[in-house]
């Protein structure tokens, strides 16, 4: 048995509707590309890099997001490392097509119109996906109601969850009256579309009215829901005080929500929400979906784990390096297997490319010239309290002694941190503090306003990628993913996907222990330790045996931790819409039940 190519091929002029979905793929932000900034972090771009691998493998998706007319914010930091926050100035009808069908949602009992445009992604064979961006900026609509796609993640609760409802209700809606709603599975990718779930049900329901629902109509919309969950810590799911749900929402569909259990110590949660009306859900790493099982013990969660779209995120001289040697890596990620034939000098020359292209645009952002000579750290995340940022400085003198030793050693830094996280700026500064004490001993630069362009350079121009979370509070992670098929290794505390990924000395290197919770001092130890003694050593005077680290980073991590294998999972899993090869014929009875 095998997966093949879902549907014929498409042309991106085919308006929404003009062809039979499968799966609608619901979320708050997606990263595109730079030039259309719906997206904060890692949630989104993992929700970019899955249109992209549903277009490689031709699943007749589609995805609905919020438009964000000024974006996340643009990051301004000061010499100190200060952060402020300014608008992101882009115009999406330049970028964007608009879509003909409009609907309305009622917000606090007013209706709110809503229109939508569409970005088109390709897939390697001709096939594609559109997104679908939902936007309420329209003269019809009151003032506040029109900036409810103006901000990701801005404003506050009552806001988020108008914006919510938009998304969830909107857009179940917006595909109903594209005539998209007959079979579809609806895909919440985390909990803020929840609200779809409601939707159905007053699909279902018609023109009834409100009464009560019966188990088999929980069940319809039940069966047609699949949720993946990534947040591994109860503080981070999305709730709503009671009274803010009657005023959003209104009183017929809040008592809808009480009969039907969807309230929990007063609020809606919407995690429970989207568990109670999913018939599949998912955590995005192994050690993730146990969590997340121990957190919602009534309800079966299993795992798939996330990927990274490999055409996407490989480096150009990488992807020359891989069309000599595989010629079928875009087609088929799993070739990547193959990486191991490349001969490592050449391994070497694509990366130096790869690291000249980085310091030049760290010169172009900075004025400032690092060294192409020295170990280069890469790290570039979310800037908040848990990612411990500045685990790498918690001893400079330690790493002074280590640079004298050893040989030199320099870090990039990137990452944004929420308007509203105190303790993420302050992560921020304390790297801006110690690259000043530092000094020329160790350059340290924090590159300003992370996004899709700056992350390209990075995971494939610095020599090693660090990671430091504080266990069990990473859900998965992709950076490190992608780092991974432009031949860069890992160093990282073992959560997430890394305790997946991670072969000590092989694929790149653990800081600290495979126990569930982290020991901060043993775990800052370790992580001098093993750069004083095991990276550094090789990297100066082994280079062959350290890209022969990097050769093994792609061919076992970059052909496993792709979009392409977790889409085809989902697939299998969460959609069941695998396509049996013919000459399987009708597959054994256990398939045909599975897959109805």
């Amino acid at each position: 048995m095998k997966t093949v190519s879902f549907v014929p091929e498409m042309h991106e002029s085919d308006e929404p509707g003009d062809r039979e979905e499968a799966v609608a793929y619901f979320t708050m932000e997606i990263g595109l590309t730079a030039e259309i900034p719906t997206y904060s972090g890692g949630l989104g771009v993992l929700a970019g890099d899955t249109t992209r691998a549903a277009a490689d493998l031709g699943m007749p998706m589609i995805a609905v997001t919020l438009l964000y007319r000024h974006g996340y914010f643009r990051q301004q930091l000061d010499e100190d490392g200060n952060q402020t926050e300014g608008p992101v100035e882009w115009k999406p009808e330049e970028v964007l097509r608009p879509v003909s069908k409009r609907v309305t949602v009622e917000i606090e009992g007013r209706e709110v119109a809503v229109r939508a445009w569409r970005h088109t992604v390709e897939g390697v064979f001709g096939n594609h996906v559109n997104v679908l961006f939902l936007d309420t900026d329209l003269e019809e609509n009151d003032p506040w109601d029109r900036t409810l796609t103006d901000n990701l993640y801005g404003g506050d609760l009552r806001y988020r969850l108008a914006q919510e409802t938009v998304l969830g209700i909107g857009g179940v809606k917006l595909l109903e009256a594209l005539g998209l709603n007959g079979n579809l599975i609806y895909h919440m990718n985390e909990g803020h579309s929840a609200l779809l779930a409601l939707g159905l049900l007053e699909q279902k329901l018609g023109e009834q009215g409100p009464r009560e629902v019966s188990e088999e109509e929980i069940d319809w919309v039940r069966g047609r829901c699949v949720f993946t969950t990534h947040t591994p810590v109860p503080a981070g799911h999305d709730k709503f005080d009671w009274n803010l749900v009657a005023r959003i929402l209104g009183p017929r569909r809040t008592r809808t929500l009480e009969d039907l259990s969807c309230r929990h110590d007063g609020m809606l949660n919407m995690t429970y929400l989207a568990l109670r009306f999913s018939r599949y859900v998912n955590g995005v790493a192994l050690r993730h979906g146990e969590i997340s099982s121990d957190m919602f013990p009534e309800y079966p969660i299993d795992s798939i784990t996330n990927g990274a779209a490999v055409e996407m995120w490989t480096s150009e001289p990488f992807a020359e390096l891989f069309s000599k040697h595989i010629p079928e890596w875009r087609h088929d990620n799993l070739y990547l297997r193959y990486a191991l034939r490349i001969p490592l000098e050449e391994m070497l020359e694509a990366h130096r490319q790869a690291k000249q292209a980085l310091l030049d645009e760290v010169a172009r952002r900075t004025s400032i010239e690092l060294d192409p000579d020295a170990l280069t750290i890469g790290f570039a995340r979310r800037a908040t309290e848990y990612k411990r940022t500045n685990l790498l400085f918690s001893d400079l003198d330690r790493l002074r002694r280590i640079v004298k030793k050893v040989g030199p050693l320099q870090v990039l830094y990137a990452g944004k941190a929420h308007p509203r996280d105190e303790g993420g700026k302050q992560m921020i500064r304390n790297v801006f503090a110690a690259a000043k004490e530092l000094g020329e001993d160790l350059p340290v630069i924090y590159l300003e306003d992370y996004d899709i362009a700056l992350a390209k350079y990075l995971v494939s121009g610095v020599d090693l990628w660090l990671n430091t979370p504080m266990k069990p509070h990473e859900a998965s992670g992709t950076s490190g993913m992608k780092a991974a098929f432009n031949g860069v290794p890992s160093l990282s505390v073992l959560d997430g996907w890394w305790l997946e990924g991670h072969i000590e000395e092989i694929t790149g290197w653990a800081i600290g222990d495979r126990e569930e919770v982290s020991d901060p001092a043993a775990e800052r130890a370790d992580l001098y330790d093993t750069l004083q003694h095991k990276i550094m050593p090789l990297y100066y005077e082994h280079p062959l045996d350290y890209a022969c680290v990097g050769r093994y980073s792609i061919a076992y991590n970059g052909s496993f931790f792709n979009t392409q294998r977790m889409v085809e999972q989902y697939g299998k899993s969460a959609y069941y819409q695998v396509i049996l090869d013919e000459n399987d014929g009708e597959g054994s009875d256990v398939e045909r039940d599975q897959h109805r």
